[in-house]
């Protein structure tokens, strides 16, 4: 067996791509609300998330990292928790911001052939088999996004929850696409959508498109739906008996 099909995941192609036995789609019904439920009482008692996207390949010193860690620095001063997909690169340098600066930092791992381990500056995290259950969670539980440079993971985050606020499928609340250079080909073709009326002009105006941290703040603990859920506390009580423990101070 080759090495590419030595780490392929037949069970989740298999389901995908073709029928199977209706005992093999109820097991893998179960295997997916589980990993729901293993996200639920992970981040069940965590409020007030910033969840910040971006390339798991930018190192410590490039430009994108060094602002991704400046930016969640400045977050957790508002009392924002930083939530990434757990990971390195713009995730850690999230993560890492938000850990100097004496805040609150979660990841949500993803299970990958080549093992993506979680980075050292997490107080609380899980790893997640499946990308659609891991994105779900991710926007379950923020409150803004920010979509730094990245790949093509990136990309489907960012347009996955803004398709789910143009369908108001979810409320509209904060984006930001952050770095005009690396992104400027991406904010022209969605002009040209607007131009072409595949999306409308509101469309286009559901993101802050910026370079300027400043405004990025601003933008996010301004925003109507900000402000409304920083009012709202979390009022469960953990329960011993569901393995349910206090969140750590935030």
């Amino acid at each position: 067996m080759n090495t590419e099909l030595k780490h392929f995941n037949f069970e989740e192609y298999d389901f995908i791509e073709k029928k199977q036995s209706r005992w093999k789609e109820f097991l893998f019904l179960i295997k997916v609300i589980i990993e729901f439920i293993k996200g639920f009482r992970t981040f069940h008692f965590i409020d007030h998330c910033i969840t910040i996207f971006g390339s798991a390949r930018f190192t410590e010193g490039n430009e994108y990292y060094e602002k991704t860690r400046e930016l969640a620095a400045k977050l957790v001063q508002y009392k924002f928790t930083i939530m990434t997909g757990g990971g390195p690169g713009i995730m850690e340098a999230a993560n890492r911001g938000a850990k100097e600066a004496g805040g609150y930092s979660i990841g949500c791992n993803i299970q990958l052939p080549h093992e993506q381990k979680p980075n050292p500056y997490l107080d609380k995290w899980v790893t997640i088999k499946y990308f659609f259950v891991r994105k779900m969670l991710l926007i379950k539980y923020s409150n803004a996004f920010i979509v730094m440079p990245g790949g093509y993971g990136t990309l489907d985050e960012f347009f996955e929850s803004i398709t789910l606020v143009q369908t108001k499928k979810m409320p509209s609340f904060p984006i930001v696409v952050f770095g005009k250079e690396y992104h400027q080909h991406l904010f022209n073709h969605i002009q040209l959508m607007v131009k072409n009326g595949t999306i409308s002009n509101e469309d286009a105006n559901l993101f802050l498109f910026t370079d300027d941290i400043e405004e990025a703040i601003q933008y996010i603990v301004n925003h109507p739906l900000v402000i409304k859920r920083k009012k709202q506390t979390t009022s469960f009580i953990p329960k011993w008996w569901m393995g349910e423990r206090e969140a750590l101070a935030q």
